[in-house]
């Protein structure tokens, strides 16, 4: 006679190997972290083995015959509690995704992306598109692959997206950034009217120890826990999460401009606070990770937008950084300060743009996507299509390729589909931190007195508690009453703006 098992008993079976699998990817974090900061060149092609090998074993983990069982088996039981049956919900649905992958794609992918990587490091240090374009073609065939073993509706670029943000598609964001090419150029087009403000200051020489032991502050006064985390220098600022008790952010400093260093750090440490954020409990499952790129976006982009490149913010830390730069900034007055940094240009560098051009920024790198996976561009011709995109767009064109097609990771990592969630995350942002503003009645004078963790506990309970419980658009109901709503970044924009630049 066949013994049935109990939910518990299934549960605990599923529990297990969800979260070795998640070992094996959180051991591959950290070599991917150490690949960024500190791994000698010629590491390279053995790092892309060893990471290989662990994603193909997780991948194995996750996508077996007996993990599939017990998914199957628990997803029919109703005697199970319903955090336990979300978790099992979602990890379902991953199963069925995960196995339209062999084993020897996740593979593949793991060791392209190594290589990829590599060739872009060394494209950027020698300046040369040509070095990095045909790892990059070799990346693009393997997306192209992925897209069509998951399957699509519409577009290929459809199954790609679904990775970052659950539901999105090309006709969602079509019509998202339909709304950023007709509402912010009239915006752009009055700034760039009026009197542009002065930011040369941020072009005096700043001491990186400086720059570095102010950063450090400011992220303990976000309530980043340094117990459980660590800053870093990288090529490429980053966030990367072994667990919500050791969750890493690196940044980069240019000595000659101070804009550099800092947002970065406020930027990354929103997603490692969101990390950090996520239920201990929950670990290597689903209700343990983040909702999407899109809602981690949104955490960073609140912090480095809405608070940190705020007036209120700078009351308090301005003169604690003066303190540091007494010979820099002992000239400028807070509303300088203030108004520079919120300098409104068309640029070249996306980390580096302002929060108006910055989404054109985004827009091109979405539409240059959508064109690769469907096979409508090709590499060899992504330079001139990319300076000419950005003439279109923002008036300006690269001169070489760093500050140009180089100057983004993303591809290296074989990351189709997560561009439009930077965008994403703005929007989110500016609807969020309004209705923040709506309830916590003292804000303003917390923010104002350097006060932030009231702010950091909010988002703790209306965003990073949930894990991945919600979709995007459902957690913004929540928190909201409705779902995304690109009129309320704009209404954000246009008053900030008005008031920096008079109009």
């Amino acid at each position: 006679m066949e013994i049935r098992k109990s939910s518990a008993d299934l549960y605990a079976a599923y529990k297990e190997i969800a979260q070795k699998a998640a070992d094996l990817n959180n051991a591959s974090a950290v070599l991917g972290w150490d690949q960024e900061v500190y791994m000698p060149s010629k590491g390279f092609e053995m790092r892309g083995r060893q990471l290989a090998t662990l994603a193909s074993l997780a991948h194995e983990m996750l996508t077996s015959e007996q993990y599939g069982n017990l998914l199957n088996e628990l997803a029919g039981r109703g005697d199970i509690a319903d955090d336990e049956k979300r978790n099992v919900e979602l990890s379902l649905e991953d199963y069925d995704k995960n196995k339209k992958l062999s084993a020897a794609f996740v593979e593949a992918i793991a060791q392209q992306t190594s290589a990829s990587y590599n060739a872009w490091i060394q494209s950027r240090k020698e300046n040369k598109y040509s070095i990095y374009a045909p790892h990059l073609d070799k990346m693009i065939a393997l997306k192209k692959q992925q897209a069509d073993m998951y399957g699509y509706e519409k577009h290929p670029y459809d199954a790609l997206l679904d990775e970052y943000e659950k539901g999105a598609n090309v006709q969602l964001l079509d019509a998202v950034f339909g709304d950023v090419k007709k509402q912010l150029p009239p915006l752009l087009d009055k700034i760039k009217q009026a009197q542009q403000v002065d930011d040369s200051f941020f072009m005096r020489h700043y001491p990186k120890q400086q720059q570095w032991d102010f950063s450090v502050d400011v992220l303990r006064a976000m309530g980043y826990d340094f117990e459980a985390g660590r800053q870093d220098m990288s090529e490429h600022p980053f966030t990367t999460s072994f667990a919500p008790t050791d969750v890493r952010v690196t940044t980069r400093v240019d000595e000659n401009n101070y804009a550099s260093l800092l947002w970065s750090t406020i930027h990354e440490g929103g997603h490692a606070l969101y990390e950090q954020g996520l239920p201990i409990e929950q670990y290597g499952l689903p209700l343990g990770a983040a909702a999407s790129l899109g809602i981690h976006e949104s955490q960073s982009r609140l912090w480095e937008n809405n608070v940190g490149r705020g007036r209120a913010f700078w009351q308090y830390f301005y003169p604690k950084l003066q303190q540091y730069f007494p010979q820099q900034l002992g000239d400028v007055s807070v509303d300088s300060f203030y108004k520079g940094m919120n300098k409104v240009a068309p640029s070249l560098i996306r980390t580096e743009a302002d929060e108006v051009t910055y989404h054109f920024h985004v827009l091109i790198r979405y539409e240059i996507e959508k064109g690769l996976i469907s096979g409508e561009l090709f590499t060899e011709d992504l330079p001139e299509t990319w300076n000419a995109m950005y003439d279109t767009y923002l008036g300006v064109s690269a001169t070489d390729d760093k500050t140009g097609v180089l100057q983004d990771v993303h591809w290296a990592h074989g990351s189709f589909g997560y561009f439009p969630t930077y965008s994403l995350g703005s929007f989110y942002a500016a609807q969020f931190y309004g209705q923040a503003v709506k309830e916590i009645a003292t804000l303003g004078d917390d923010i104002t007195n350097g006060k932030l963790t009231g702010l950091t506990d909010w988002l703790r309970g209306k965003v990073h508690v949930h894990g991945r419980r919600h979709t995007s658009e459902e957690l913004c109901k929540q928190i909201t009453g409705k779902g995304l709503d690109f009129n309320i970044f704009m209404q954000y924009a246009q008053q900030k703006y008005a008031g920096i630049y008079g109009l």
